[in-house]
This record gives C-alpha cells, sequence and structure tokens, in this order.
C-alpha cells in the first residue's frame, strides 16, 4: 500500500477514533495528539518504541458469577513475549498475557458486566464479543492507555465463539495476538451430552511477519497452529504455537467419545478440520445445538467460525487433529491426540503428519 493511500487510512482512523472516545465513558478519552501518534505506530512494521524491552508478566482473568444470570469478568490488554516457534519470540498484543487469550465460559442467558483493563503504554484496545448483543460504538469502545472501561452486554444465544481486539487498524490488532474464544453454554445442553466421555479445547489461528500490517493484509502465513485452553480446573493452556500440542499431547481412553470445541480466530484463512483416523459423528456449526450434522469427515470453519465436534476413538495410538489443508498443517498446525488403553500418557513417543 502506498505511503499517500496508508496515510490517508490513518487520518480517517484517528478521527474515528476521537469519535468513539468522546462517547467513551469517564478515563477512556485521549487529546488528539495522542490519538494520531498512536495511529502512526501501525505506519511500520517492528516493535514500537514503546514496546520495546516490554514484557509484562500475564495477569489472571478475572471471573466471578455474582447472580443466578450475571457474571462478572475482568480481563487485561497487555504486550508479552510469545515463544510461537522453536526458539522464535513474538512481542504480542494479548488479553492477559495468552495468544489466544484465555477461554471464556458462560450460560445462555447471562448477562456479562466486562471491564477491560489497559496496561498498553502506546495504545488503545477494546474487546469484540461475537457472543452478544451491542451497540459497537458504544459497547465495544476503545481503551486508552493505563486506563479501564466497563461495558454490559447480554449472551443470549449458545455457541461457540470468537472474541477479538476491535480497536482500528483491527487486522493488525487481531494478527499481532488480540483473540480468543467464548463459548455460550446452551441451557438445555447438547442431545449428545449423555455419550461424551471427555471434551477438550482447541483454538486455531495465524502468525504473520511481526506487526508487518502490508504482510497482514496482502502475504500468506508465517505459521498457522493451535493452542488448548483450560474448561475445567486441572486443564491446560498453551499459546498457539507449532510445537506444545505435537510434545505434549492431548489424552484420551479407547472407546471414549470425545468432544472438542474448535475455534479458528484467524485472522485471514479458513480451517478444514479433521481428526486422522475417525469420523466426527457429531458436528454443532457454531456449537449451536439447532445446526446438528452427522457423519462428516471434514467441518469448514471460517475464519472467526467455530463448532463442537465430537467423535469416537475406536484404537489405541496416535490421533493428528490438522487443518486439511495441508500447507497450513505444514506450517504448524497439527495436534495430536494419544489414545491409551489406560486413558493416561503411557510416555510413548507419538507419530504425526
Amino acid at each position: 500500500m502506498g505511503s499517500k493511500c496508508y496515510t490517508l487510512m490513518s487520518i480517517a482512523a484517528a478521527i474515528s477514533l476521537l469519535a468513539a472516545c468522546g462517547n467513551a465513558r469517564e478515563g477512556e478519552k485521549g487529546t488528539a495528539k495522542e490519538t494520531v501518534k498512536i495511529e502512526s505506530h501501525h505506519a511500520s512494521s517492528g516493535v514500537i518504541a514503546a514496546h520495546e524491552g516490554l514484557n509484562q508478566k500475564p495477569v489472571p482473568l478475572k471471573m466471578e458469577r455474582i447472580g443466578p444470570h450475571d457474571v462478572n469478568i475482568e480481563m487485561t490488554a497487555q504486550v508479552t513475549d510469545i515463544e510461537i516457534d522453536k526458539g522464535k519470540i513474538y512481542k504480542a498484543w494479548t488479553f492477559n498475557g495468552q495468544a489466544p487469550g484465555p477461554l471464556i465460559v458462560v450460560n445462555e442467558g447471562d448477562t456479562l458486566h466486562f471491564t477491560l483493563k489497559n496496561m498498553d503504554p502506546a495504545m488503545p484496545h477494546s474487546m469484540d464479543f461475537h457472543a452478544v448483543h451491542a451497540s459497537p460504538s458504544k459497547d465495544f469502545a476503545d481503551v486508552m492507555p493505563n486506563k479501564s472501561g466497563t461495558f454490559t452486554y447480554p449472551a443470549n444465544n449458545p455457541g461457540v465463539f470468537m472474541y477479538h481486539c476491535g480497536t482500528k487498524p483491527v487486522l493488525a490488532h487481531i494478527a499481532n495476538g488480540m483473540h480468543g474464544m467464548i463459548i455460550v453454554k446452551p441451557k438445555n445442553g447438547y442431545p449428545t451430552d449423555k455419550e461424551v466421555d471427555r471434551e477438550f479445547v482447541l483454538i486455531q489461528n495465524e502468525w504473520y511477519k511481526y506487526n508487518d500490517i502490508d504482510d497482514f493484509q496482502n502475504g500468506v502465513p508465517s505459521y498457522v497452529v493451535f493452542s488448548t485452553k483450560a474448561l475445567k480446573a486441572g486443564d491446560r493452556n498453551t499459546n498457539g504455537d507449532t510445537f506444545t500440542l505435537k510434545e505434549k499431547p492431548l489424552v484420551a481412553k479407547a472407546g471414549e467419545k470425545v468432544r472438542i470445541y474448535i475455534e479458528n480466530v484467524g485472522p485471514n484463512e479458513v480451517s478444514s478440520f479433521h481428526v486422522v483416523g475417525t469420523v466426527l459423528d457429531d458436528v454443532y456449526i457454531d456449537g449451536n445445538p439447532n445446526n446438528h450434522l452427522k457423519g462428516l469427515q471434514t467441518v469448514m470453519i471460517p475464519a472467526s467460525g467455530g463448532a463442537v465436534v465430537e467423535f469416537t476413538v475406536t484404537r489405541p495410538g496416535s490421533y493428528p487433529i490438522v487443518t486439511h489443508q495441508f500447507n497450513h498443517a505444514q506450517k504448524g498446525a497439527v495436534a495430536i491426540l494419544k489414545v491409551t488403553e489406560t486413558g493416561e500418557d503411557d510416555g510413548t513417543e507419538t507419530s504425526g503428519h
């Protein structure tokens, strides 16, 4: 993109940001000078000056149910180093020091009382929950550096949804790591709940050249990766990298029916989700019980799309979980499900794609 064109886009983005900040809550406003400076950071690739040497310790997610249908959620925007490939460190823009961010699980019909704290010293950040009905200009408003904002909205639709930073340019904020999954559990559950023995969460995302808006927009991903997030106490939280879920696989017992909540946060590519060695017995597109399909070999998940997939592992062995777009699997998008007779990791070496 030419410099003149990008400058015009930056000016337009700054004007939009100022308008949004004018409607924001107290503590979220910034001066025109500050805003233009913030937007100009996106004009070139590389670590911006305010982020050089910055590696903020992850701040834990705070969630508290305060009533039958009310949940308090507090998340933190911060800059944290993430190892995305062996020895490859990405100074990610994150939620709570994770990329993808921490898993949010609420119930259908809940009202979310959401607070975003912004520890990034250089730029505003925001939250766009795909799971809610909201006024984007107000409820997803930018939170300025070292400030916080609180917003309230209902989660009335069940399913598996993406969340991400919605600050302009949105592509830069998502591609640099500000994305994650929110599960809204259906009030009546899934028709197959009683059949499921084990559950996991997987998120697929892409990594590009560091903070390079041209590569985000016109290039191909350098890495495509999976992570897993904690669905219950004791489950693992991993970042999106090329190696963890191969070296330390997910584990199940032979004969079990396994459920995976899967979200493709992109930002750009489609996922062709496939589990080698089995058939997807039951699939709920976007995790909605009404979108029930049976007997799929592969489920197509667009950028920002999700699904609940269920399958049975009949024999011990290593079951690769992939996107069947194998150029992306070659770039890292492979996780291993190790199936044993006991359902415990027996220490044997895994094999995969």
